[in-house]
């Protein structure tokens, strides 16, 4: 879950100053105070997305993971809205699980202000989100914009009024928010204009007549350089005539919107219209190639002249860098609707469409490429929105080109951990056409890919399986050698190493004749997979060795997954500088292009070679890293990995009880997702829990290993994360078993035990101020029940349940609930 206030994600930095709306900032602030769901209400063009940014800002430090936006403007398609919001706050979802319910899994650990702007054309999905977040995460608090209320059970509503006007006896105007910023504006664009004697009444009249629309106003000061005010107010006032008459006007406030939107738009030449009503069809931010690409190849000077008339926002630089331009929502909405009547709006879409699939196409060769990778990644982020609109429009328009988009996507969305919630898009892209053709059989690739790395190994098998039968009577292709890779790695994490071997093999023998040398090295690489579930670890260094050998430029992400099973297999073999120049050049390239999966793998591997070279902080500060990342992206492979690896932090610091409840925990996670454990690891823990078995004794050790074996992995994952903390727990360097006695060493309590209390976090000082009551609520919230079933348990209210966790917060500093479990692991309530 970067911006220049700390805590705020996602907001662009405001481009002008904030106008006003201090009360209105005031109370918007005390009502998500109050109350979890704040619905901002208003007509398009009152202020709505800036006063919710506003109140981000001044509401960050409050919660713990800060401010997130989420903008619902570019999502056409209601199904969609879940997956949106995943993206916006950088949460990776797995197979078969609705993103929503993985959105409340990950959102149910954090205290985090979730900002939905503007809902109003995805409601009731905008509405269901909600309900569903609200009752799975006690600590969220959603601030959402709409032109109507969400109507979710607990949501307030505010109606935001537009700026104040000046009443009829103001001669200084200094009182009226409209005038205020009308002034600011009209001073951007003509440094010479003031508030005087002359100007004065005519702005607070004009002002007036847009009854306060900021809007409305920022349109009409645009203009002021141009034709003055007075000349302003007489045009303003002659559309809102033209308009009247022919009854085109919404009721009320809306009517000064509309009067002014139409009157710039008038303004216009006729190629400046055209060019107005086609980049309306972009969702979010676009380049000046891309609005050419669409409205043609002229279109370049008309849309300087729109951000010269307010009717687009001055650029700003985008995720990729160059800079973009953005049509507020009023205005596109605007725009749309002539588009519609003019009866464009088809044929912009599919030129739309094709931009989209030109753009794809560019980044996805790029996203192969070693160099061009993060480039291309940073490209995709930036036209998101465009992608998005684009894949809903195709998927029912167009859906040939709808499959193409998603496979040209699919190596985007594996890098920034999006596959699983791109899931169903990719899959009904993938059914509406026949099977066996080329775009059906990518498709097939990246789903497979997309279950494998979210864990779901039964489909990732099914996937790939359907992909080689269908490619069985074509001529031999890369494709089919990719395909016979990674369904190796598949079966070899399935425990199934004879048939794992046997496709590796193919895959190899596929690329040699194919002259594929990316292809051959890849595949050598999951036959060392294979070898090391095999317990051949000779077999896993020759065959990775022999992948070295291989003069290949394979592919950025496919090349840091390389380094992560070189690492393994050489750490394994005992070879630990190798390995360690390996893992540090994976993680530098994992950093550059943002892959958090194989970061966190690199970082457990890493952590692997800290301990076996006795430095004991450096790998507890890289296991919390790779654990921090893995509770955002839920990555659950790269989890055990890590619960494995803390395992032996504790030994190797004698903390005997944690070792066998870690590795508790991780057996039992391991057990229930059907992935065999690695013999070698196997044999590695044997050593250190027998020393953990003798030093704790029967009774403490039974103790240990069943309160890991019941650990959920959420409370494994918050255990890890409490054991890699720093603190005095954790010496610079190894500590053979003998150097203390276990007592003397800081440790967390079994259940039923004291903690020493050298073990406790700071947040633990106010442990001893809890009341036995105090003490079950933590328990439970460590158990992972929400505030509605604590109430229920307890048979209290929910109200009575918060009021009692805001005292335990006071008490024991602990925002998160994630606090709150640690604290309940610390203690030994859990």
């Amino acid at each position: 879950m970067a911006s220049a206030a700390v805590g705020v994600h996602g907001f662009p930095a405001p481009l002008t100053s904030f106008v006003g709306r201090v009360a209105a900032v005031a109370e918007v602030a005390g009502l998500l105070g109050e109350y979890r769901l704040v619905t901002v209400t208003g007509p398009g063009g009152v202020g709505k997305t800036r006063l919710a940014g506003e109140v981000a800002r001044q509401l960050a430090g409050r919660f713990a993971d800060g401010a997130w936006l989420a903008e619902l403007a570019p999502v056409a398609d209601p199904a969609h809205v879940a997956a949106a919001v995943a993206a916006a706050l950088r949460v990776r979802g797995r197979p078969g699980i609705p993103t929503a319910a993985t959105l409340e899994r990950v959102l149910s650990r954090q205290q985090v202000l979730l900002v939905l702007d503007s809902c109003e054309h995805v409601i009731d999905a905008a509405a269901a989100l909600c309900a569903g977040l609200l009752a799975a995460c006690d600590d969220v608090r959603i601030l959402a914009t709409s032109r109507e209320a969400l109507r979710a059970a607990g949501e307030v509503r505010y109606r935001l009024e537009p700026l104040s006007l000046p009443g009829p006896d103001d001669t200084h105007f200094g009182g009226s928010e409209a005038v205020a910023l009308f002034a600011d504006r009209a001073c951007r664009v003509d440094p010479h204009f003031s508030l005087d004697g002359e100007t004065g009444p005519v702005v607070a009249r004009l002002v007036s007549r847009l009854d306060g629309m900021p809007l409305a106003i920022e349109l009409a000061a645009a203009r002021v350089e141009a034709l003055g005010v007075a000349q302003l107010l007489d045009r303003i006032d002659d559309r809102f005539t033209l308009l009247t008459a022919g009854d085109r006007l919404a009721a009320g406030r809306q009517q000064s919107l509309a009067a002014t939107v139409e009157w710039s738009y008038q303004l216009l030449d006729e190629p400046e219209r055209r060019v107005f009503r086609w980049i309306s069809v972009f969702p979010g931010q676009f380049t000046l190639e891309a609005a050419e690409a669409v409205a043609g190849a002229g279109a370049g000077p008309a849309v300087l002249d729109l951000v010269d008339c307010s009717l687009l926002s001055p650029p700003r630089a985008g995720p990729d860098g160059r800079s973009r331009y953005v049509m507020l929502e009023t205005l596109r909405a605007y725009g749309a609707r002539l588009l519609a009547d003019a009866g464009e709006d088809s044929g912009a879409a599919a030129i739309l469409a094709g931009y989209a699939l030109r753009v794809a196409d560019e980044a996805s060769v790029g996203l192969q490429a070693n160099g061009g990778e993060a480039a291309a990644a940073r490209l995709l982020d930036a036209e998101d929105a465009t992608m998005r609109q684009v894949l809903s429009w195709a998927v029912q328009h167009d859906p040939a080109s709808a499959l193409r988009l998603a496979v040209a996507l699919a190596p985007w969305w594996l890098l920034r951990g999006r596959l699983a919630s791109e899931y169903p898009l990719l899959s009904e892209a993938a059914d509406r056409i026949a099977p066996g053709g080329q775009a059906w059989c990518a498709a097939q690739f990246w789903l497979g890919e997309m279950a494998l790395h979210s864990g779901d190994l039964a489909g990732a098998l099914g996937h790939l399986t359907a992909l080689r039968d269908a490619m069985t009577d074509q001529p031999p292709s890369r494709a089919l050698a990719d395909c016979l890779a990674i369904r190796s790695v598949t079966l070899s994490n399935l425990g199934r190493i004879a048939e794992a071997a046997d496709d590796g093999h193919r895959a190899l023998a596929l690329a040699q004749e194919l002259g594929y040398p990316a292809g051959e090295a890849l595949a050598l690489y999951d036959l060392a997979v294979a070898a090391q579930h095999a317990d051949d670890c000779g077999g896993a260094v020759r065959l990775a060795r022999q992948a070295q050998q291989i003069p290949a430029d394979i592919p950025g992400r496919r090349a840091r997954e390389c380094s992560s099973t070189l690492t393994n297999v050489l750490t394994a073999a005992g070879d630990l500088t190798a390995a360690e120049g390996i893992c540090e050049a994976g993680l530098a390239r994992s950093r550059e292009a943002g892959d958090l999966e194989n970061l966190s793998e690199l970082l457990t591997g890493m952590a692997d070679l800290d301990l076996r070279a006795g430095r004991i902080q450096d790998a507890a500060a890289h296991l919390r890293e790779s654990l921090q990342i893995t509770a955002r992206t839920g990555g659950w492979l790269e989890l055990l990995s890590a619960l494995d690896r803390c395992g032996h932090l504790c030994a190797a610091t004698t903390r005997w009880a944690e070792a066998v409840t870690v590795w508790a925990a991780y057996a039992a996670l391991l057990q229930h997702e059907g992935s065999p454990d690695v013999p070698a690891e196997s044999r590695r823990r044997h050593q250190p829990l027998r020393a953990a078995r003798q030093a704790l004794g029967p009774a403490r050790a039974r103790e240990a290993e069943d309160r890991g074996a019941a650990m959920s992995l959420a409370a494994a994952a918050e255990y890890a994360l409490l054991l890699t903390a720093p603190g005095p727990q954790l010496p610079t360097t190894a500590l053979p078993a003998t150097a203390l006695p276990a007592a003397a060493l800081p440790a967390t309590a079994l259940p039923g035990q004291a903690a020493p209390a050298a073990a406790l976090p700071a947040a633990a000082s106010g442990l001893g101020q809890l009341s036995a009551r105090e003490r079950e609520l933590i328990t439970l919230v460590a158990q992972g029940r929400t505030n509605a079933q604590i109430a229920a348990q307890l048979y209290i209210s929910v109200r009575t349940v918060s009021s009692h966790l805001d005292r335990i917060r006071d008490k024991t500093g602990c925002r998160r609930r994630a606090d709150l479990t640690r604290l309940a692991l610390t203690a030994g309530l859990v």
